[in-house]
Parts: structure tokens; C-alpha cells; sequence
């Protein structure tokens, strides 16, 4: 989907729009004011642009496994041309081994787990482990179950409408992706209702 002000071979998605105020006002309370942010999954790259503009302080680094949202990625930062906005890095979470950045001092990723095989948190939370100094947070954005329930019918449906795109896909218990983070060393710190029946969830690494 495009907009009048995309960039050409850039990709818009309206619900960055909607979202990202809210998940900006976590992460100026979050992130630290200086140091790396790697954003995984990073899909249209709106949120990248949004954000290292809002966050001069931080170097920003998009990245993400799909060879049509890197394009993406690089057309909006290129047309932001924006000193603390990187260009984006192929990176996999389902499948690396080993990411394309040693250290950051945070990671984000928005909306990807439940659009994505579990296997890919288990990355998501091994690769997050490795990269992030002690103190360093991890912040998550999406639809979870509370204690295995929905938290509203619409996230019921949305989660039937996923997995028939693909079974593997699937609203995820908070629950799992918090025990999970917790084998890397990664401490649930707060969750965030945000607008539409999602919440922000902020990591810290111990």
C-alpha cells in the first residue's frame, strides 16, 4: 500500500500511523538517551523514520528478513536522510545464527511474533540475549493472550484470521514469551495497555 507521500519503492502501512505515538511515549521512558537501537523486523520502515527523528540521541538500526521490506526500509530512509537513521541490515530471527550487530544498548520489535512461527521469538529472545549489554531493554509491541485468554473478541478473531494465513502464526501468551525471555536473561519490567487491544512490553536484560 502506498500514501501521496511515499517514496517510490517504499511500502505504506496506515497502522503505522495509528500506533506509533503511543509506542513513542514508552520509548522515550525506556530507551536510553544515547547508544544503538536495533529494530528487528523494521516491515514498511515508518516506524525507523518515526522514530530516529523523534530520538536524535539514538542511532537506529532497521533491519528485517524480507527482501521487499529492506527496499522499503532504505526508501523511506533515504528520503528522511536522517544522520541517526542507518540503512537497514538483512537479519532473520527465525533462522541466524548469529546477528549482524555484536552489541546495541536496546532492541524493538513491533508486531512480528504472532505474524510469525514461534520458533522466531525463540530467536527473537536468543539473539536479543547475546547482543544486550546488562541494563540494556528489549521492547515488544503486539496482541498477547492474558494467562491463555484473549484479551478482547476482536484479538479472538484476529488470531482465526491468522492462522489460516498460516497455522504456525498465532497470538502469543504473555506468559511463554516472558518464561522464554527469562532463559536469556531478559526480566519482564512493565506491560503498557496500548489503543486497539495491544500492549508494549519492555524487557530488561540482568
Amino acid at each position: 500500500m502506498t500514501s501521496p507521500n511515499t517514496p517510490p519503492q517504499a511500502r505504506h502501512a496506515p497502522a503505522t500511523e495509528r500506533n506509533r505515538a503511543p509506542i513513542l511515549d514508552v520509548l522515550r521512558r525506556v530507551l536510553p538517551p544515547r547508544g544503538l537501537v536495533l529494530e528487528i523486523a523494521s516491515g514498511t520502515g515508518q516506524h525507523a523514520v518515526a522514530f530516529a527523528q523523534a530520538l536524535p540521541g539514538v542511532a537506529w538500526q532497521p533491519t528485517d528478513a524480507d527482501p521487499d521490506s529492506l527496499t522499503s526500509i532504505r526508501a523511506w530512509a533515504d528520503d528522511a536522510a536522517l544522520p541517526n537513521l542507518a540503512q537497514p541490515l538483512p537479519l532473520d530471527a527465525l533462522r541466524a545464527e548469529s546477528w549482524p550487530v555484536a552489541r546495541a544498548d536496546a532492541v524493538v520489535c513491533i508486531n512480528m511474533i504472532h505474524i510469525a512461527p514461534w520458533q522466531a521469538c525463540l530467536g527473537l529472545m536468543r539473539g536479543t540475549g547475546t547482543v544486550l549489554a546488562a541494563g540494556g531493554v528489549l521492547v515488544l509491541y503486539g496482541p498477547y493472550r492474558r494467562e491463555g485468554r484473549h484479551t478482547a473478541p476482536s484479538n479472538a478473531a484476529f488470531e482465526d484470521w491468522l492462522k489460516a494465513q498460516d497455522p504456525r502464526f498465532g497470538v502469543r501468551d504473555l506468559e511463554a514469551v516472558t518464561e522464554e525471555a527469562a532463559r536469556h536473561g531478559l526480566t519482564l519490567s512493565e506491560t503498557v495497555p496500548m489503543p486497539a487491544n495491544n500492549f508494549t512490553v519492555v524487557f530488561r536484560k540482568t
